[in-house]
């Protein structure tokens, strides 16, 4: 296969952007009185208008036959047929069976791997009913009512964001809290008002290795035995997402509290998973079971929509548009609700780690731009912070506005503020304001320039009835299947994150020599020896 950029469909769409790099919003706008209409897809309860996006009629269809001519609905059907894509690893790429609601049979090496999914499922609901109803009950005999993950990365991220997110569907009698960082600071500050003795950790690694949460599990039980005295009190206070059984026992929890998860289950898609226990415990079984259910939607929509009106291919292929031929290197998501406050972060993970990317799944350096900086925080916060450089700045800056017509919380007119100020943002950034309508306003001399807006930024706009767990399951799987796309399209493996090994390794050896103290086996650069000198004299 030629090299992605000496495809017909990628010259193709290089000569298209020529003919449109100067074109603007107003104009095309101006042209077509029924452009939202032909340039919207609703699905799974999420509607999308990407009719403020810097493309005319055609500019789908050239991006569609750039996807068709990568390969992207044989690469759709790859992922759900539990075929190997994960090539670099040798692994299936199942995060759609773990909701997968109808429970059609999918392989795995000939062997259908939904009952096991089902039996997992089964066991955290039983758990989860157990600790919510305060039958569970901590060593001395008091009712668990904190709920403390120590994971990192995919095991902390994505059940943190949705904890968050559907805070109003959880049960407030528990706190959940989540420690991921390293630093002693995190478990110090998240344990601080906490009871031991009505505390239960849920200590997510799948090999029960990492270092970094493994040494967080080991500070929560000994603080667990400081306030207890007993070893066995680790056994009604801690539970574990492992694969990893000898360990787990060696820890002091119960293998029949082991809940496990798959190869085929990267960490970045894993809050489907045992990894969601934490969120199970919080918002119960029912509503975890519709949060797969709204996921699974999305999955269907991926797997049978046609390419031009399929959600996550339309999104994916627009990301591409933007990060290769206009040079975009940023993505801003700015979700318009406050319990989606942690939803930039998980996308910061699932989209940079998946195609973070600079060599290609054939081992060659690829030959375009791969993986967009993402980053986001929610509106109106956003507007009194980084918009100036969105509105006015030199960059141009993709994003997505993602609001809700329902609040949870319906005081005075605080969600039509908000509204109102989601929907004018995506039109200010559109169409701007021109000089002579700033000087119609009877501004004069060189503030006339400084209040004229170009406009022309584009932005998605996704609209929701309300947040819940169905609606909170699309989103998410929509983005997780807009990270395939692109990757698809830029011909990276998606699954692996090679880049993450390299500074773990180091980390381990320079811990050794901070330990140590002996100078004579430091023989790194001459920066990082001074570093570890320096650190190791002013503990």
């Amino acid at each position: 296969m030629s090299k992605l950029t000496e495809m017909m469909e990628w010259l193709d769409l290089g000569a298209h952007y020529n003919d449109l790099k100067d074109v603007h919003l107003r104009e095309l706008f101006g042209k077509d009185l029924e452009r939202t209409n032909n340039m919207s897809i609703e699905a799974c309860g999420l509607f999308l208008d990407y009719s403020k996006n810097r493309i005319q009629d055609d500019t789908v269809g050239k991006l569609v036959a750039l996807a068709e001519a990568c390969g992207m609905k044989d690469a759709v059907k790859a992922m759900f047929s539990g075929r190997k894509i994960n090539e670099s690893e040798d692994r299936a790429v199942l995060h759609i069976a773990l909701r997968n609601r109808r429970n059609n049979a999918i392989e795995v090496d000939g062997e259908n791997v939904m009952p096991g999914v089902n039996s997992v499922l089964e066991r955290m609901a039983n758990f989860a009913n157990e600790v919510r109803a305060g039958t569970w009950k901590g060593y001395t005999g008091r009712q668990i009512l904190n709920v403390v993950n120590i994971g990192i990365g995919g095991s902390d991220l994505g059940p943190a964001m949705a904890c968050e997110a559907l805070k109003p569907f959880s049960k407030r009698e528990i706190t959940v809290r989540f420690v991921s960082n390293v630093d002693s600071t995190h478990f110090a500050e998240a344990t601080r008002d906490l009871n031991p003795e009505e505390t239960l950790f849920v200590v997510a690694s799948k090999t029960f290795t990492t270092q970094e949460t493994m040494t967080n599990a080991q500070t929560a039980r000994q603080w667990v035995l400081d306030s207890m005295k007993d070893e066995e009190a680790v056994a009604r206070h801690f539970v574990a997402v492992s694969t990893n059984a000898d360990e787990v026992a060696k820890f002091g929890i119960n293998t029949e509290l082991m809940f496990e998860f798959w190869d085929w289950v990267g960490g970045r898609y894993s809050v489907w998973s045992a990894i969601g226990l934490p969120l199970m415990l919080s918002i119960g079984p029912l509503n975890f079971m519709t949060l797969l259910e709204g996921a699974h939607a999305m999955d269907c929509h991926f797997e049978e929509a046609p390419l031009w009106e399929n959600m996550p291919v339309v999104m994916g292929l627009l990301s591409v548009w933007y990060n290769n031929f206009f040079g975009a290197h940023t993505h801003a998501v700015l979700p318009y609700d406050q319990y989606l406050h942690r939803f930039a972060a998980h996308l910061q993970q699932l989209d940079m780690e998946s195609n973070g990317k600079s060599v290609g799944k054939d081992g060659e350096p690829v030959d375009c731009e791969t993986g967009p900086v993402i980053w986001g925080e929610p509106g109106t916060n956003g507007q009194h912070a980084f918009y100036q450089l969105m509105h006015q700045g030199t960059r141009l800056i993709p994003a997505d506005f993602i609001g809700f017509c329902k609040t949870h919380n319906n005081l005075s007119d605080h969600h039509d503020k908000l509204m109102a100020n989601f929907i004018a943002q995506t039109e200010a950034l559109a169409f701007g304001k021109t000089a002579d309508e700033v000087k119609a306003d009877g501004t004069e001399g060189t503030l006339v320039a400084q209040k004229t807006f170009e406009g022309n930024r584009p932005t998605n706009t996704i609209l929701a009835e309300e947040l819940n767990p169905f609606t909170l399951g699309a989103l998410v799987a929509l983005y997780e299947h807009r990270v395939y796309v692109q990757g698809v399209i830029w011909g990276v493996n998606s699954f692996d994150q090679w880049g993450v090994q390299l500074g773990k390794v180091l980390a381990s050896k320079v811990l050794d020599e901070i330990q140590a103290g002996d100078d004579a086996k430091l023989d790194h650069d001459s920066s990082t020896n001074g570093l570890i000198r320096r650190v190791r004299e002013g503990k």
